[in-house]
């Protein structure tokens, strides 16, 4: 059976082209097995395919399970097409089956649906073929590679269920890269080495890497880093910092070795779809070679989670941390723009180079906390809660009210994005106090006990500072809205009977008198400042209402 990527090598299987591959295949062939798995904002389902010659088809706790996902950027439809191609040379026995053994297979034949429905020609206007792909927006218009943690879409909340159904220590999320031009057709993001951490991260950079690169180079497919380059490739490269939002964020969070293979626009369609085949095999030639190794380093990383209590939260690139890569490029030259008739940047491919470039994929981290044993989150954050059970999160109901002791968040300075990303408006450069508190908590909260398998997701969803915390992504910000104010004719005089009777508050209201002339000047700012400095002021605003318990 021959796909239709086969036939015309410029040709992208559409989802109902694609969906009816797998359909027969599974008609065919006992070791796969086809399933509608949840919703997605296109209406359509979710499709889960499982291939496990052991034809147990649900989740094996001693087996290797390597997931992939495809299509989540529908113009970027390579591993669509790979992907049936390299399940169906291992459903007719090209590969043999028995090498099988132990290892289950899951994959998302096409994730964005909406976007794969919305076929076209011309919206990768950079790109090399096919004749006709997806859109990157699925049916809510959302780039669903930044969709992991805020669930926006159906797609999304689909996928964090699945995923955690697996549990799987491999994944892969197949792209086609934007960006410089050079001599590979494929480039890898392997999952940020820092933030895995542990045990995944040592046998991601210590083994794993070196066999995956060897592997492609000994198919005929030679790779590189990702080319996430400064400004050209000759001025050195990055790693990627694919935090929670995006794929391989996201599953690193739950401790899965996580890689983007990035093929690049620029080479011909054919040969980006035969190298993320390539990829494929020979992500699973490793697992065939190390099943046992792969088993132990995932179950030391959640041991090792478990025992852990200082948790990284943000991280930024160590510039003094710097290595090197040889690197295959064409060098990068300036001539006029016809349009503009300024110089414009151009990569000459009749001047080939290979040389030494600067490589920067070393992260240090910026924040770090310390984990409580719990957070408590008021029952009226349904939608928190939702989100935390997807991910496989225990979560337990206060059965009555009482008071309890823990420690609260002040929220003080943050940025918020000028215009939507995503959906929202994201909060950054958040800054905290934390506070001591007793605080009543009533019958229907949530407890959530860190001391779980989803640690590391926890911790980075209800801190508020990480970077893509559910207070970052606009969850929370009702808190952000004072409620109540006061007329200044009225608070007049019960500002004056505050000074007198409190003068701590006096004398913090002189000293930025003096210190301040604007707000000397500013007659609504001096009651606004002992306004909020007495109980009047509503203690709830600005307070982030997840309390962490400590004990």
């Amino acid at each position: 059976m021959h796909t239709l990527h086969e036939l015309d090598h410029n040709y992208s299987s559409d989802y109902i082209e694609t969906i009816a591959f797998y359909t027969a295949l599974a008609e065919n062939h006992d070791i796969i097995q086809v399933n509608e798995y949840g919703k997605t904002d296109s209406g359509h389902p979710l499709h889960e395919v499982i291939i496990d010659v052991s034809k147990s088809f649900q989740p094996n706790l001693n087996s290797v399970r390597y997931f992939v996902n495809n299509g989540i950027h529908p113009g970027e439809p390579c591993g669509i097409d790979a992907s049936q191609q390299w399940v169906r040379s291992l459903c007719d026995g090209t590969l043999d089956a028995a090498s099988l053994e132990g290892i289950q297979i899951i994959l998302i034949p096409v994730y964005n649906i909406g976007g794969a429905l919305n076929r076209g020609s011309h919206s990768r206007a950079n790109q090399d073929g096919p004749k006709e792909y997806g859109f990157r927006g699925n049916a809510k218009n959302l780039d669903l590679n930044r969709d992991f943690i805020k669930c926006d879409s159906k797609n999304a909340q689909s996928f964090n269920q699945l995923f955690n159904k697996w549990s799987p220590q491999i994944f892969v999320d197949t792209h086609t890269s934007n960006g410089a031009d050079y001599q590979y057709t494929m480039t890898l993001i392997p999952t940020q080495k820092d933030r895995l951490g542990g045990a995944q991260a040592e046998l991601m950079q210590n083994d794993m890497l070196s066999y995956l690169y060897e592997k492609m180079e000994e198919k005929g497919w030679e790779m590189t880093p990702y080319v996430y380059a400064r400004k050209t490739p000759d001025d050195g490269i990055y790693g990627f910092l694919d935090l929670a939002r995006y794929s391989s964020g996201y599953a690193a969070t739950h401790g899965a070795i996580s890689f983007m293979p990035e093929t690049h626009m620029l080479k011909p369609y054919k040969d980006r779809v035969a190298s993320t085949k390539a990829f494929l095999e020979s992500m699973l030639s490793y697992i065939q070679k190390n099943p046992q190794k792969i088993k132990n380093s995932y179950d030391l990383h959640i041991q090792e989670l478990l025992k852990k209590d200082q948790f990284d939260i943000n991280w930024t690139v160590d510039m003094e941390a710097q290595d090197a890569v040889l690197f295959k490029g064409y060098v990068a030259k300036y001539k006029p723009s016809v349009i503009t008739g300024q110089d414009r940047l151009y990569y000459d491919r009749n001047d080939p180079y290979e040389k030494s470039i600067p490589f920067w994929n070393t992260y240090k981290s910026t924040t770090s906390i310390k984990a409580p044993t719990a957070y408590i989150i008021p029952q009226a954050y349904d939608d928190v809660i939702q989100r935390l059970k997807m991910n496989g999160v225990q979560v337990d109901q206060v059965q009555k009210d009482a008071m309890v002791t823990g420690s609260v968040y002040k929220i003080g300075d943050f940025k918020t994005r000028e215009s939507a990303y995503e959906g929202h408006y994201l909060h950054y450069d958040i800054e905290l106090e934390e506070m001591e508190i007793q605080k009543k908590i009533y019958a229907g909260d949530y407890i959530v006990k860190t001391q779980q398998q989803a640690k590391r997701y926890i911790i980075e969803v209800l801190e508020p500072h990480a970077p893509d915390s559910f207070f970052a992504w606009n969850f929370f910000d009702g808190i952000l809205m004072q409620k109540e104010h006061f007329s200044s004719y009225v608070f007049e005089d019960l500002a004056v009977e505050i000074l007198s009777k409190h003068p701590e508050i006096k004398v913090a209201f002189e000293h930025k008198k003096a210190q301040d002339s604007e707000f000397a000047e500013n007659a609504r700012a001096q009651l606004n400042f002992i306004y909020e400095q007495s109980p009047h002021y509503e203690y709830t605003h600005m307070l982030y209402p997840v309390m962490r318990i400590h004990n």
